[in-house]
């Protein structure tokens, strides 16, 4: 994501604390652009989870196999989250405005091709082409953000960003839910896709009007887009990605194992090319400089852990809650799977938006705190559905959804914010860069590992119920540990306090 403006930069008041550059002059409507950026980030960001609700529907109109499902649902963040510092890296190119346009444009396009598809194969190849317009489209979002507002109005369409972030996950099981239901002219599922058409098309029409479309300095467009780096990047992904998604199915073959072990090597790799290159004094994919400032490490496996944890439970939910009963699935419709997960979204972004209210005597305690909050809460949802089936979905459970979805949000919004904070303002389009993509690879990763994790146990038992305790359970597990590791590593600064 780029943060210099479209010419030679005046001189602004510091902003302590934010990573950013100076902002580009002010536009006439600033509230506009941003409630016009923040509803297209919304709107791509609901694709990422639309489908989760929609699975079972998608699944027996295409006769899809558990592999090409999982494949519908993350191929629109494999390709997302490979392409985005690149798409961040054209906008430094070529000014985020216009690539903003074009993203939002392109998303518009591959919406209604995804809607219209008549085989699995083309839905998932309509949604790989989709994932790589919101690659072009929201990292110009942050973008603009940094370039049109300063001081405490920067803070605040930051907070708004970080909330938009957070709640259009869980949101997207919401509206899905709704638009299946209602099976819009007797369309099924296609609507959780044909309704960004008119959104769109609307948005393109206001975003004409108040996007700028400046163009950015000489430095900036001379930025290279490493095309090596993304070359290794996408490489890795897909080696890590493919075995988790078909290694199922398949029988967990030598190639697989074989992949598994090639995604190392290629990570390893690209870390060593983008070392080589910043040392030329070129501009690597990743910044070796920005993974090695104060905190970035851990932030990075921190969001990657959330959002792989958030995605899994919300796929492997889904799946259980319209699961038939006759599999201890609890046969809910898609709206009702959906309305499940309100209070999760409600949660997700009313913490999201109030963290910074806390003290901040006590907000050390807040990432630690909000994974183990999750942690407790996805144990014990776990729980009711091994022992109460769809008796055990009542007043009780959604409290915990709410608590699981809050604490989340508790672990990743201040995690996201202060990693942002930390950098140097020359910094910190790489920074956004490595935090996207962090998220989308944890998506990824979510979605894959544990839906297969999800798939295998609901085959081994013949119980979705058995398959939800068994996926549950390590996670909450994982969301512990990371827990106690962070409140351990924190325990040091807070005293040097």
């Amino acid at each position: 994501m780029t943060t210099t403006t479209a010419s030679t930069p005046t001189p602004t008041r510091p902003d302590p604390g934010r990573g950013t550059a100076s902002a580009s002059p002010a536009p006439r409507r600033p509230g506009l652009l941003l409630a016009t950026v923040l509803a297209a980030q919304f709107m791509a960001l609901l694709d990422v989870f639309i489908v989760n609700v929609a699975a079972p529907t998608v699944r027996s109109d295409l006769g899809a196999s558990g592999a090409g499902l999982q494949l519908v649902i993350a191929g629109y963040t494999i390709t997302y989250a490979v392409l985005l510092v690149t798409g961040a890296r054209l906008g430094g190119r070529h000014g985020p405005g216009r690539l903003f346009l074009t993203g939002l444009a392109a998303f518009t396009a591959t919406s209604l091709a995804c809607g219209l598809a008549a085989t699995t194969g083309q839905l998932v190849t309509f949604r790989l082409l989709q994932g790589a317009s919101a690659a072009l489209m929201l990292p110009q979002v942050l973008s603009l953000i940094q370039r049109t507002f300063t001081g405490a109005s920067r803070a605040r369409a930051l907070t708004l960003f970080s909330a938009v972030l957070a709640s259009g996950a869980a949101a997207g099981q919401v509206v899905g839910g709704v638009l299946v239901s209602a099976d819009l002219l007797g369309w099924s599922w296609r609507p959780v896709f044909l309704v960004n058409v008119p959104l769109g098309l609307g948005l393109l029409l206001v975003a004409a009007r108040v996007v700028p479309l400046d163009r950015p300095a000489a430095g900036e467009r001379a930025r290279g887009l490493d095309l090596p780096g993304l070359s290794l990047l996408g490489a890795a992904v897909l080696a890590f990605t493919l075995p988790l998604v078909l290694g199922q199915e398949e029988g967990w073959p030598a190639w697989c194992w074989a992949l598994l072990a090639g995604s190392a090597a290629l990570l390893g790799l690209l870390v060593a090319h983008s070392v080589r290159l910043a040392r030329r004094g070129g501009a690597p994919l990743l910044s070796p400089r920005v993974l090695a400032s104060p905190g970035m490490p851990l932030a990075a496996c921190l969001i990657l852990l959330v959002m792989a944890l958030n995605a899994g439970v919300m796929f492997a939910l889904s799946l259980h809650f319209q699961g038939p009963e006759s599999l201890g699935g609890l046969g809910y419709g898609p709206l009702s799977a959906g309305l499940l997960f309100l209070p999760t979204a409600v949660a997700f972004g009313l913490a999201s938006l109030l963290w910074r209210a806390v003290p901040a005597a006590w907000q050390h305690v807040l990432v630690p705190g909000g994974l183990l909050l999750s942690a407790g809460a996805l144990l014990a949802v776990g729980l009711m559905l091994r022992d109460g089936g769809g008796d055990a979905v009542g007043p009780v459970m959604l409290t915990l959804f709410a608590v699981n979805g809050a604490g989340f949000a508790l672990a990743y919004s201040p995690t996201l914010t202060r990693a942002l904070g930390a950098l140097r303002p020359e910094d910190a389009g790489d920074g956004s860069g490595v935090t996207g993509t962090m998220t989308q690879l944890g998506m990824v990763v979510g979605t894959a590992t544990v839906g297969t994790l999800f798939l295998n146990r609901a085959e081994a038992t013949l119980s979705t119920a058995e398959a939800a305790w068994w996926t549950l359970l390590p996670l909450a597990a994982a969301s512990a540990a990371a827990g106690i590791a962070v409140a351990l590593l924190a325990r040091p600064a807070s005293r040097g306090r």
